[in-house]
C-alpha cells in the first residue's frame, strides 16, 4: 500500500494535479473515518484541486493586471455617491458588461473617485475569471508608439486584445500629437464591439477634441467608445481630497485644532 500511495502521488503530479497529490493521503484518511464512498472520496479531491487552481489563476491575473491593490470596494466610500450612481456601479459588479464587450466611462473632476471605482471593478472582474489590465493612458500610448517604431504595432494590439477589460486611467490628461492620437484611435477601433474598455476622464465628450485634435477623428472615437457603454457621471460628487482637507482644518467639538485659550 505505501508503494501504491507513492505511485498514485507521482501519477497525480505527472498529470499536473498538485493539490490532489499533496492531499490524497489526508483525504483517504478522512474517507476512512467518515465512511465516504469512492465517489465522495474522488469528489473531495477534485473539489480541493479546483479551488486551488482557481486561486492560483486569480493570483496570476492580479499580478498581470497591474491594478492598485488597495483600491477595492472594501476601501471605497460609498456614502459619497448618489443612490443612482451606487445602483449603476452595483450592476456593473456582475461583470455582464465584459461578457457583452460593452464599455464603461467614468467622467468627473479630479478627486471624485473615478480611478478607485475603475480599479475596484477590475478586482471584481478578476475574481470572476476575467483578465484585466490597468494602465495610465499616457503609458499605454508610449507603449503603442514604441511598438509602431519597431514595426510590431499589429502584434502589440493583438496582445492587448487578449485582455478582457482594458482600464485606461486619466485619458483627459493626455495631450497627444497626431502620431499618438492615431495609435490610441487604432486601439479603440480594434476593441470596438470585441473587447471592453473602462475609461476614466475629467473631460466631457465635447472636449475630447483636445485628445484627438481632428474633429472627424474625435467624433469617430467618441462614437465607438460611447456606443454600447455605461456612463458614470460623477460630476456632482465632491472631491475626496477637498473633503478631507476641509475636515482636517475644522476644529472638533472638544476644541482640538482650535486656538488655545489664553492663560488667566
Amino acid at each position: 500500500m505505501p508503494n501504491r500511495q507513492e505511485e498514485l502521488t507521482a501519477m497525480l503530479r505527472e498529470l499536473r494535479l498538485p493539490t490532489m497529490a499533496s492531499t490524497v493521503a489526508q483525504i483517504a484518511l478522512k474517507a476512512s473515518k467518515e465512511n465516504l464512498t469512492h465517489e465522495g472520496f474522488l469528489y473531495e479531491l477534485a473539489r480541493l484541486e479546483c479551488e486551488a487552481r482557481t486561486q492560483r489563476r486569480i493570483e496570476r491575473y492580479l499580478a498581470q493586471s497591474k491594478l492598485p491593490r488597495e483600491k477595492t470596494f472594501r476601501t471605497f466610500q460609498w456614502e459619497r455617491l448618489s443612490a443612482g450612481l451606487r445602483l449603476q456601479i452595483e450592476r456593473l459588479r456582475s461583470g455582464a458588461f465584459v461578457t457583452h464587450a460593452h464599455n464603461v466611462i467614468a467622467v468627473g473632476a479630479p478627486g471624485v473617485g473615478k480611478s478607485h471605482v475603475a480599479a475596484a471593478l477590475g478586482h471584481e472582474l478578476i475574481q470572476q475569471g476575467h483578465t484585466v489590465l490597468w494602465t495610465s493612458t499616457a503609458a499605454l500610448v508610449q507603449r503603442l508608439l514604441a511598438a509602431k517604431r519597431e514595426l510590431r504595432l499589429p502584434q502589440e494590439i493583438a496582445k492587448l486584445q487578449q485582455v478582457a477589460c482594458l482600464i485606461l486611467d486619466d485619458i483627459g490628461y493626455v495631450q497627444q500629437d497626431r502620431e499618438e492620437m492615431e495609435v490610441l484611435f487604432t486601439l479603440l477601433a480594434e476593441r470596438y464591439e470585441q473587447r471592453s474598455v473602462l475609461i476614466t476622464t475629467n473631460l466631457v465628450f465635447s472636449a475630447w477634441d483636445r485628445i484627438f485634435k481632428d474633429p472627424m477623428t474625435t467624433l469617430a472615437a467618441v462614437d465607438r467608445v460611447v456606443h454600447h457603454s455605461v456612463i458614470l457621471d460623477m460630476a456632482g460628487v465632491e472631491s475626496f481630497r477637498a473633503t478631507q482637507a476641509r475636515d482636517d482644518h475644522t476644529p472638533s467639538e472638544t476644541g482640538v485644532g482650535a486656538a488655545a485659550a489664553p492663560m488667566p
